[in-house]
């Protein structure tokens, strides 16, 4: 059996601008969603999936321009 290694925390970078927009409107769909379940439970962690799905809606209008 062969050693395998990896590292932690590595990222790999989209290089595909489809790919990459794609991604940005499933993860600002996700927060959104997060934030809208959360929003009676736990305060704070759904006012944090709100500053985030924010964080990328910025990211994806300054994309599309």
């Amino acid at each position: 059996m062969n050693n395998q290694y990896c590292k932690v925390g590595s990222i790999t970078p989209i290089t595909q601008t489809q790919q990459a927009f794609s991604l940005m409107e499933y993860q600002y769909q996700n927060f959104l969603s997060k934030a809208s379940d959360l929003k009676y439970t736990d305060d704070k962690l759904a006012a944090f999936f709100e500053l985030k799905a924010r964080k990328l809606k910025k990211l994806l209008e300054n994309f599309v321009q």
